[in-house]
């Protein structure tokens, strides 16, 4: 694509979701962790479910410790690998506590020493919580960004460098959330939705699906 596309390519997601959000629920920046770190190989939906009596109860990192490893799985044994997840949170809880004053911090590197936080995860706190202008890959983003030819990688690192290198102002605040939600529910993996996408003559992708398939 080049520059202008991909203004346009934004401007036309921007125009029809001017404020878009991640779909996860939370009410602060210790339940967003908790919340990225379990959605892992798992739906936002899902998630969801699984987190409003948590989160009802659990506000704090010191609240996670003291219901413990046994008593968070009991809440979210409907998520894949809740074992170790219930770990992790436990873990990443009880760091946030001994090294940053039970405060989730605002640095990429210091988020990726929390257990089960990776550069993904952090992305998406720095990005939802603390304004800043990243860009968390998912499986969504990299099949967008390859396949419209906005931003080509085999890695998410790739993509990402792609992102943050291509995605102009006033578009990179939002831009990760507009990619997913497109690749969530227009561009899908197994059949893209192309009849219906506002992007269709700005996307590279050769086999566009142009009409609805029959049932």
């Amino acid at each position: 694509m080049t520059k202008d596309q991909i203004f346009e390519f934004f401007r036309r997601l921007a125009e029809d979701n001017p404020e878009p959000e991640t779909e996860l629920e939370y009410g602060n920046a210790y339940q967003l962790v908790v919340a990225v770190a379990l959605s892992a190989q798992a739906t936002d939906v899902g998630v969801n479910k699984a987190t409003r009596r948590l989160f009802a109860e659990i506000t704090t990192p010191e609240q996670m410790v003291a219901l413990g490893e046994d008593g968070l799985k009991e809440h979210i044994k409907t998520i894949g690998l809740f074992n170790s997840k219930a770990k992790n949170v436990i873990l990443l809880s009880q760091r946030l506590i001994d090294h940053y004053g039970s405060e989730v911090p605002d640095d990429r590197d210091e988020l990726v020493t929390l257990p089960g936080v990776g550069r993904k995860t952090a992305n998406v706190v720095l990005n939802c919580w603390f304004k800043q202008e990243t860009f968390a890959v998912d499986t969504h983003i990299l099949r967008v960004g390859n396949r419209t030819g906005l931003a080509k990688g085999k890695t998410p690192d790739a993509v990402e460098k792609k992102l943050d290198k291509r995605v102009p102002q006033p578009f990179r605040l939002h831009a990760h959330h507009w990619l997913i939600l497109h690749g969530r529910y227009v561009c899908k993996a197994r059949t893209p939705e192309c009849w219906r996408c506002q992007l269709t003559d700005l996307c590279s992708f050769r086999k566009k699906v142009l009409e609805k398939p029959k049932r």
